[in-house]
């Protein structure tokens, strides 16, 4: 990176000069971080997703929150566990399936292994 005003060779993303004190102009770099959503998992799911969801949005394993669940459920009593789950049912918004791309069967034959056996 280069001062815009002595033109003297600066760290990337320095927000000013070390040699005239000059503001620079740093330009965002890369992509924008990505927000995460509490959402009902629609690949992860034994009965709704949500376990599965949230699961995904604490990147922990699915079998760990749907062990604490059950734990919480079974010593709360049964009938409010029951109820938060059919509220996150009802509430969390269920994630989008995953896009899978088609295979090309179009391919070059260049391009294609070859499992002859040599001669």
């Amino acid at each position: 990176m280069v001062c815009t005003h002595c033109k003297r060779e600066l760290t990337e993303r320095s927000n000013f000069c070390y040699y005239c004190g000059a503001s620079q102009q740093v330009a965002p770099s890369g992509v924008p971080p990505i927000q995460k959503r509490l959402m009902r998992s629609s690949v992860d799911c034994k009965v709704a997703g949500v376990c599965g969801g949230i699961a995904e949005y604490m990147d922990v394993d699915p079998t760990v929150v749907r062990l604490v669940w059950v734990l919480i459920t079974f010593f709360t009593g049964v009938v409010p566990g029951i109820v938060a789950y059919l509220v996150a049912w009802m509430v969390m918004p269920l994630t989008p399936l995953p896009v899978v791309q088609p295979v090309n069967a179009t391919a070059s034959p260049a391009s294609a292994p070859n499992f002859t056996q040599p001669a």
